[in-house]
């Protein structure tokens, strides 16, 4: 790879983790081409954007970021992959789902929100993060709740009332 190819290579991870707010940095190695091909296509249908990066080409990347990714590029080491989503908890729901049957992939790190988590044994409260629309559907349910009540309070009432007319 030229130093040309290489810089523009980091223009282009630099561009795309400027675009989103949720990186999962995952070691695939070992996943024969039909298991890499599954977890691309499990990703695919989950919109979230896998790829296979050179470390150094990430590390210079995510350096040159606007967002700060703390302790992350440490863990870029050995085999990397990287997992964009829109949806907090969709790429460890795919990791957690698809190591039922390979072991793989193995979580390196993620970044949420500005909120830096390393280490594999992370997966599973990764995967139990309510997304955003779960959170504003529980607000609403709340809100509505004691309105669903009083709505009801004052229809009984002015059913009692009528009734005694």
């Amino acid at each position: 790879m030229t130093r040309e190819e290489k810089s523009i290579a980091i223009e282009d991870l630099t561009a795309q983790l400027a675009g989103t707010n949720i990186v999962y940095v995952a070691d695939i190695s070992g996943l024969n081409a039909d298991a890499t091909s599954n977890l691309r296509r499990a990703c695919f249908k989950a919109d979230i954007k896998l790829a296979v990066v050179k470390n150094t080409l990430l590390a210079k990347a995510m350096e040159a970021s606007e967002n700060n990714y703390g302790e992350l590029p440490e863990t870029l080491k050995g085999n990397s992959a990287i997992f964009f989503s829109d949806v907090a908890n969709a790429p460890a729901k795919i990791m957690k789902e698809f190591r039922k049957k390979s072991g793989k992939p193995v979580l390196k790190g993620a970044y949420i929100n500005a909120e830096i988590y390393i280490g594999d044994e992370l997966l599973d409260s990764l995967a139990s993060l309510k997304s955003k629309e779960e959170v504003i559907g529980e607000i609403i349910g709340l809100l509505q709740s004691p309105a669903q009540r009083v709505i009801s309070a004052l229809l009984n009432q002015f059913k009692n009332e009528e009734v005694s007319e």
